[in-house]
């Protein structure tokens, strides 16, 4: 038997059915909040320190990796997809979906740092199959965020020890959707070897012996063939795309099946990519490998490709999230935001530059190449001989 009380599912329509209810678990010896714990399959009490375990076994533990098939789904995904309804609202600063519990009203968006009160609305989203645990706590998060802050070059000093005296991290569970798909594809185009030539040219009043690339086209046709697996898309527009893309890659044998006493502790937020605008953000990623694969095919030193004609077979696609620690910090009246791969460490981030540093090295670069001109110049003239 698990710890935790089944948790009531929503009403079918679209009537909340105690929107936080499943991120929250009561712990057994006191009634306080649990909360997981990064690294574990536990959950611990805030209050007393107790310890449950969470149940996996009465779960499939295939499902987190279970594909499912994406024209089925495309077809009838409003009618038959299992839902989970939150109470939430869309921040007035980038857009991101923030979750209230039923008791809080006000808080700050742990994306942008824009201050959020919640309205009245809830919104309704599609289950995910699975989930990445995660696997550093705030502690280390923080460590990795400020590790990688003392490494930029042109930071103003006080912005590491800033940013470590900071506000909590938030933990978040992004959503992602995931696609396979089995591409084969008849091109033609044009393959390009370099031969060289030689030719006489004149430079500054004397003949000089040059040799000339020249490429020599012949045409090509083909057919490649590649198997897509968890081609994977950002479902939010609440985080940058530079900074998610940047903590990949992810180890997605590590999902295990969506329980939500995972989420207990942590932010969830819900996609604002639509299933079909994923798979055209995957299929546009899928047709820059092909290109890639094409190219390969074609050989030589460079290629044309002038058609291609691609078909997708046995398209499936999952619907899971992943977890990222967020920071937000204001420094000299600006926002900054910072993300960490809770699973690797993995940081990027936004940086502030100090105009002071940059004005220094600047100098000191020009009156270094200011000596060394003033060197060079010497040793030319045959008055000094100096070696850098």
């Amino acid at each position: 038997m698990s710890d935790f009380p089944d948790i009531p599912r929503p009403a079918r329509n679209g009537n909340s059915a105690g929107a936080e209810a499943e991120h929250r678990y009561p712990c057994a010896e006191c009634g306080a909040e649990l909360r997981f714990a990064p690294g574990t399959s536990e959950v611990t009490c805030t209050h007393c320190g107790h310890v449950q375990t969470i149940d996996t076994g009465a779960v499939d533990a295939t499902e987190a990796h279970r594909e499912l098939d994406y024209a089925a789904a495309a077809a009838s995904l409003s009618r038959d997809a299992e839902y989970e309804e939150h109470r939430s609202t869309a921040c007035p600063g980038c857009g991101a979906l923030v979750e209230f519990p039923e008791s809080i009203q006000a808080t700050r968006c742990p994306f942008c740092d824009t201050a959020v009160v919640a309205g009245t609305g809830s919104h309704r989203q599609i289950k995910p199959g699975g989930l990445i645990p995660f696997q550093l706590d705030e502690r280390a998060a923080r460590t990795a965020m400020t590790d990688w802050l003392g490494r930029l070059w042109f930071a103003p000093n006080g912005l590491r020890d800033y940013a470590r005296k900071g506000r909590a991290m938030t933990g978040i569970y992004v959503p992602y959707w995931t696609f396979d798909a089995q591409a084969e594809t008849d091109y033609r185009g044009q393959r390009g070897d370099h031969y060289y030539e030689t030719r006489t040219v004149v430079r500054n009043g004397k003949h000089e012996t040059v040799r000339v690339q020249k490429t020599r086209w012949s045409l090509a046709r083909g057919h490649v063939s590649r198997f897509f697996d968890d081609v994977l898309v950002l479902a939010s527009h609440s985080l940058p795309k530079s900074h998610t893309d940047a903590l990949e890659p992810w180890d997605m044998s590590a999902l295990v099946t969506y329980q939500p006493a995972y989420l207990s502790g942590f932010s969830a937020e819900g996609y604002q990519v639509q299933l079909e605008d994923g798979m055209r953000e995957a299929r546009a990623i899928m047709d820059r490998t092909i290109d890639s694969d094409i190219r390969r095919d074609i050989g030589g030193d460079v290629q044309r490709i002038d058609w291609k004609d691609t078909a997708l077979s046995d398209v499936t696609f999952k619907h899971v999230l992943l977890p990222i620690w967020t920071a937000a910090y204001r420094y000299n009246n600006r926002t900054f935001r910072f993300v960490v791969n809770a699973q690797t460490g993995k940081v990027k981030g936004e940086r502030p530059w100090s105009w002071i540093k940059i004005t220094i090295a600047a100098v000191i670069a020009l009156v270094l190449a200011g000596l060394i001109a003033w060197g060079i110049s010497l040793s030319d003239s045959g008055n000094l001989s100096i070696e850098f």
